[in-house]
């Protein structure tokens, strides 16, 4: 898009934390936007990023979503599972950063509230089945290589959006069981979705950083899954918002 992109903070509060939003959009008018969801380390320059590119590549507006509130990151890896676990076992923590963030969004001046999707990546893209669940008004739901264990499974029939599982085959940390019951669960709740899986790929496949945990058998950059999965999901986008 040949239109000057712009970005601000957005503040919001989620969890009783304050949380700081990282918005992207090229023009005033209200239009299609995202969510974007990090992974488990928090809101860093990778969902930063992707939001940037959403709204550049698309002229989508789009906000990547804080996670521990003020923006933190954690860099170091062994601390990010204590962290994450309390979150991940409470549907009320879930629900409070995705449900709050969506509505931070739809407050925008820039935004079309009947156009919205969420995209997210490893626990990020957990996230968006979670905001999916609680029946939220949002048209798509994207996962790249997502977490496919949500904390309210026997809500699937509230879903409204559609989803989509971008997925390396061989990631070590979502399973073929994984998989399968992801799939009972969209399957008995009625909804349209999809699931990809990449062969010889792994984990965090989109995240060029992931060479750095030293661990290629866990997580690591593919370019070609990462063009492809963002092709994929550009072509939902696409559909969702017409």
């Amino acid at each position: 898009m040949g239109t000057h992109m712009k970005t601000q903070n957005v503040e919001y509060e989620a969890d009783g934390l304050q949380m700081i939003g990282h918005l992207a959009w090229t023009a005033s008018e209200p239009r299609p936007a995202v969510l974007v969801f990090p992974d488990a380390g928090g809101l860093g320059e990778h969902a930063k990023a992707r939001a940037e590119r959403l709204a550049s590549e698309f002229g989508y507006a789009a906000m990547a979503c804080d996670l521990y509130g003020q923006q933190e990151v954690i860099r170091d890896f062994s601390a990010v599972l204590p962290r994450l676990q309390p979150i991940r076992a409470s549907a009320a923590k879930v629900r409070a950063r995705t449900v709050s963030a969506l509505a931070a969004l739809v407050a925008r001046p820039e935004v079309d509230p009947s156009r919205i999707a969420a995209i997210g990546f490893c626990f990020g893209g957990t996230l968006t089945y979670e905001l999916a669940l609680t029946g939220a008004d949002i048209k798509a739901a994207v996962g790249f290589h997502s977490g496919l264990t949500v904390t309210s499974p026997g809500d699937a029939q509230h879903i409204r959006a559609k989803v989509l599982a971008l997925l390396g085959a061989d990631d070590p940390s979502i399973p073929a069981a994984d998989r399968s019951a992801f799939e009972g669960m969209l399957r008995g709740g009625g909804v349209d979705w999809q699931m990809t899986l990449y062969g010889g790929v792994v984990h965090s496949f989109t995240n060029p950083n992931a060479d750095k945990l030293g661990r290629p058998e866990f997580a690591r950059y593919d370019a070609k899954a990462d063009a492809r999965s963002w092709t994929q999901m550009q072509n939902l986008l696409a559909d969702v918002f017409r």
